[in-house]
């Protein structure tokens, strides 16, 4: 069958095409939860940058957690929105590939960004002594552009390996938005080693972050179950709350997405996906806001000052 010219390719995104009345709900909702991930997300920027008692490793790495977050949904909710209003629901070529390989790109960091978080906290309460000292400013720095770096790289691989393929004519991606591996399967050639790894990118970037967070918590509760006071457990184990919180929501949306029962309602499955992209980067902020003294500390000094 005749490959055609990549730069003439146009792709339909299916979304919920079915169910105009619930397109315009999920407009309503998306558009809300987007506005919220774009406040959320800015404000814990700017208090980070702003308030010194913030420029802590903790609070830096929140902050690197909170731009990816923007880029993430803003790299397919606009464009995504715009579809739920229009009976076209096209997007070129490069429009999906660029869609795709910056949101590959930040899930792929946030994975290994919240592997550095847990170490952050390790360090914070099996060696409080040696902190300063261990998680340094130059550390820090190397420890987000290591998380960048490893997203960037593993996006890049497989976006590379994605845009090789040839397309004959398949051109309807059944979700919201371009999924690097609904784009490879509608390639008119055998997918195999693309498959093989993206399934190998899942589990370096997913089980190994979360296996080293397992670890490091591992070593966290040791060390709190072996303070005295009630009152010093109840401390430590504060600082970590907002933290675990993150990681079930962001991990366990991911291993019910791919260990669930395959559905025969593709719908379901849609919406699944769309709950981790959307509500998992607007509950973020939330998160870290809630009880954090610090940055409930931050927030008055800023609305004090202006």
């Amino acid at each position: 069958m005749e490959t055609t010219n990549w730069t003439e390719i146009e792709f339909i995104l299916q979304g919920l095409s079915e169910y105009p009345v619930a397109e315009k709900l999920l407009f309503v909702m998306c558009l809300v939860m987007y506005l919220v991930v774009l406040l959320g997300n800015s404000i814990l920027i700017i208090l980070t940058l702003l308030d010194p008692r913030l420029h802590i490793p903790m609070y830096f790495f929140l902050g690197n957690l909170s731009f990816l977050d923007i880029w993430y949904t803003s790299s397919f909710i606009p464009s995504m929105l715009k579809h739920f209003l229009s009976r076209k629901k096209t997007i070129s070529f490069t429009r999906c590939v660029v869609q795709m390989s910056v949101s590959y790109t930040m899930g792929s960091t946030e994975c290994v960004l919240l592997a550095v978080m847990a170490y952050d906290r390790f360090v914070a309460i099996c060696k409080p002594l040696r902190y300063p000292v261990i998680m340094n400013k130059a550390l820090c720095i190397q420890m987000a552009a290591l998380s960048w770096g490893l997203g960037f790289f593993n996006s890049l691989t497989q976006t590379i390996l994605a845009i090789q393929l040839p397309f004959c004519g398949k051109n309807v991606i059944n979700h919201f938005a371009c999924e690097i591996l609904a784009f490879v399967k509608l390639a008119c050639t055998d997918i195999f080693v693309n498959e093989i790894t993206i399934m190998l990118g899942n589990v370096i970037f997913l089980f190994c972050p979360l296996l080293l967070i397992c670890m490091s918590y591992i070593f966290i509760l040791s060390t709190v179950l072996r303070i005295s006071s009630a009152e010093g457990r109840k401390k430590a184990f504060s600082t970590c709350s907002a933290h675990v919180t993150v990681v079930t929501v962001f991990y366990g949306t991911i291993l019910f997405m791919y260990m669930k029962p395959k559905s025969k309602d593709s719908a379901f499955n849609k919406l699944i996906a769309l709950f981790y992209g959307v509500v998992t980067p607007m509950l973020n902020p939330i998160i870290y806001s809630l009880r954090n003294t610090e940055v409930h500390g931050a927030m008055r000094k800023l609305i004090t000052r202006h």
